[in-house]
């Protein structure tokens, strides 16, 4: 069984709804899956578990938030190279860029991707949610 960690920062509750559909698809497959903010995961946490799924929404210019959710994903970077990861996340502006970004930096770091990076603007519908829910399976 897979020790699954769904790990997110959200801002206005739309990435935690995201965050929660993934958790119950890893759970439904499973898994033995655990949901994190983000200033409650940490390195040393990081080694517990098989596989990863963080959520950020996008932020300022379309990047990650800085003052909690980047500095935890820069600290848990080197513990994700082998493991099964995947990332999701919603936004309302711009393109998608600040997801496009952090796919490259993960894939820069080693970091394979376990499943096609999940995006909703602003509130998750249903299509999201549903493809939150095959991210959590995914790693499951």
């Amino acid at each position: 069984m897979s020790k699954v960690a769904v790990v997110y920062w959200s801002q206005t509750g739309n990435t935690k709804l995201m965050a929660e559909a993934v958790l119950k698809g890893a759970i439904d497959k499973g898994a033995d899956a655990s949901i994190f903010e983000a200033n409650d995961f940490s390195a040393s946490k990081a080694v517990e578990f098989d596989a990863f799924a963080f959520g950020c929404p996008a932020m300022g210019a379309e990047e990650l938030e800085d003052t909690e959710f980047e500095p935890m994903f820069s600290a848990v970077e080197g513990a994700l190279v082998g493991k099964k990861v995947v990332l999701f996340g919603s936004y309302g502006w711009g393109d998608g860029q600040w997801m496009r970004d952090w796919e490259d930096r993960c894939k820069n770091h080693g970091i394979k991707l376990s499943a096609e990076s999940v995006l909703a603007n602003e509130t998750p519908d249903e299509a999201a949610i549903a493809a939150c829910n095959s991210l959590g399976e995914t790693i499951a």
